[in-house]
């Protein structure tokens, strides 16, 4: 019975030890600690650097007395040496996942990070499921049709679109939205009456309120995106495995979708970590304009009142998320092409 028990025990390991994406993925989770660990100290280092802190906003206030200041040090913790305030809020995070307090809400950064992280992560991931849903047609259309009025015009149509930053494209839309109100909201995620809407009506007014922000998210990535895709396929394209089943008869349809465009879109899902880690720095912009009550604001909020914990935390949730990014690129690109080796990723 025990020989039994061993040799299960055994076959369970072999089969673990075989599983390349298990393996893959405790692996990146393990790195991922690790640099997480790095951006944490570096966070707080930068704050460290920063000249002033929240405190020294409060000292300016006559109606402030030294002794509220000196019981405000204390409670958040300012009194410590900066290594000490360091390792406890460390120890928090890794034992009570407790990222400490806010100095201006006087509510834990957990909970507000909780309340806004949904937000951001709703706007990039509509923007990327936006951009590819009109990125990859396009960028296929324009190479099949090389050097025609349409290639040329959507070449043209990417160029400006590259052309503009985000935060003037973002500008941009709130001035057409101020222009059309009320067709589109200027500002924020829901409207006044979102409470009393059925549940339908919720999500289509969480919509009608992203629909601006996500468009001008979107427009520098979906350029940049239909150029790559043009140029990735035109190289397929010129192949000799695609004249050779062109050559066979194939219909150019399958020649294109099945044959050129499977490995055309490999390069491009490498790609989408980073895509996603620069939607995320671009959300920061279009929630500004936008109003959007994301992380990008609550960052920007806590970096102009010098809310010390509440911008470490952020910083760290944005690693976080890069780090993501990138681990769901390579399962995806895995999924796509089962051929590729995780372990040849880097």
């Amino acid at each position: 019975m025990a020989q039994s028990n061993d040799r299960i025990t055994s076959s369970r390991l072999q089969n673990l030890q075989q599983n390349e994406t298990l393996l893959y993925i405790v692996k990146r989770l393990f790195q991922a600690a690790i640099t997480l660990l790095l951006a944490s100290a570096l966070c707080f280092l930068i704050s460290e650097i920063a000249p002033g802190d929240y405190l020294d906003t409060l000292k300016q206030d006559p109606q402030i007395t030294p002794e509220r200041i000196a019981a405000l040090s204390e409670q958040f913790g300012l009194d410590k040496p900066a290594i000490v305030q360091y390792f406890r809020w460390l120890w928090r995070i890794l034992t009570r996942f407790d990222f400490g307090q806010s100095f201006v809400y006087f509510r834990s950064v957990s909970s507000l990070l909780i309340e806004r992280v949904p937000a951001t992560l709703l706007l990039a991931i509509a923007s990327i499921i936006l951009t590819w849903a009109i990125a990859i047609p396009l960028g296929i259309l324009s190479a099949v049709k090389q050097n025609s009025r349409i290639d040329q015009v959507l070449r043209i149509l990417s160029y400006i679109g590259q052309g503009f930053p985000s935060f003037i494209t973002a500008l941009i839309f709130l001035i057409i939205a101020q222009f059309l109100s009320p067709l589109f909201p200027v500002g924020g995620m829901t409207s006044i009456n979102h409470d009393q809407l059925s549940l339908i009506g919720k999500i289509l007014d969480i919509a009608w309120h992203m629909l601006l922000p996500t468009i001008a998210l979107s427009i520098t990535s979906f350029a940049g995106l239909q150029r790559l895709t043009r140029g990735q396929l035109l190289d397929v394209l010129r192949q000799e495995y695609i004249q050779t089943a062109r050559a066979k008869g194939l219909p150019e349809n399958k020649v294109i979708y099945v044959h050129a465009l499977r490995n055309a879109i490999n390069p491009l899902v490498t790609l989408l970590g980073f895509e996603f880690a620069s939607l995320l720095g671009g959300s920061f912009i279009a929630e500004f304009f936008f109003n959007w009550p994301g992380l990008g604001r609550l960052t920007l909020q806590a970096v102009q009142a010098q809310d010390k914990y509440l911008v470490m935390a952020s910083l760290m949730m944005g690693a976080a998320m890069l780090i993501i990014g990138n681990l769901l690129a390579d399962l995806l690109l895995k999924a796509v092409d089962p051929k590729i080796k995780l372990a040849d990723l880097k």
